[in-house]
């Protein structure tokens, strides 16, 4: 198969933000006095989204709708100060997304992130590239591991499916791939292991954002 086309997930992909989410989610932790979580422990509590993110942080006992409603709410208005402060492209993305414009293959963006913040962190990283579609969470129905989206992606293409590569680190995004009847393919580089992107159907494993020019 020839690919022509790349669907990017943005955190733990193509940028590191484990730590300005670590950092913004400790602090509304801290402000109801309740254990914070190691920057280790959030690579498996981020990918799903961030009322996902505040449910999962939060302590079991703890977890009421309202209280949750409480620190979602929290933690949008402190993230959204914290976007940037920390979060950097991943080494060797900057050159790989060169490669890729020069070899004319389309290029897009779909996340669990809010679409507000999954927008204002590509525009302001990664500014030089044209991405054809930067689309993050909007509507919960929509959320991967839904192909929706991703199909709408290669519709806007003008690509079949089959002809898209879909980058991501963890199980949700290799489930949205074959959901979609796209080419899975974990970065190794991100928050999850390859146990879980193998698990949940990773056709291929990438050790640095280079490997993925051998598959085109």
């Amino acid at each position: 198969m020839i690919f022509k086309g790349v669907i990017f997930d943005l955190d733990g992909t193509l940028v590191n933000s484990l730590e300005d989410l670590a950092d913004s989610m400790n602090i509304i932790l801290q402000s109801h006095t309740f254990p914070t979580h190691s920057i280790s422990d959030y690579k498996q509590l981020i990918g799903n989204g961030i009322r996902n993110l505040v449910f999962k942080a939060l302590p079991e006992a703890n977890r009421t709708e309202a209280l949750i409603d409480t620190c979602y709410n929290l933690m949008i208005d402190v993230y959204r100060n914290n976007l940037v402060t920390k979060t950097k492209p991943y080494n060797g993305i900057s050159g790989l997304l060169d490669e890729l414009v020069s070899r004319k293959m389309k290029l897009a963006v779909f996340s669990n992130k809010a679409d507000e913040f999954t927008r204002k962190i590509v525009l302001t990283l990664l500014p030089e590239w044209n991405f054809e579609a930067i689309i993050g969470l909007s509507i919960e129905e929509y959320k991967k591991p839904n192909p929706f989206v991703a199909l709408q992606i290669s519709e806007k293409f003008g690509l079949k499916p089959e002809e898209v590569l879909y980058v991501g680190d963890s199980g949700v995004d290799m489930q949205t791939a074959n959901n979609a009847g796209m080419y899975a393919v974990g970065a190794l580089w991100g928050f999850r292991a390859k146990e879980e992107l193998l698990s949940n159907g990773a056709k291929v494993l990438l050790n640095n954002p280079k490997d993925l020019l051998e598959m085109i």
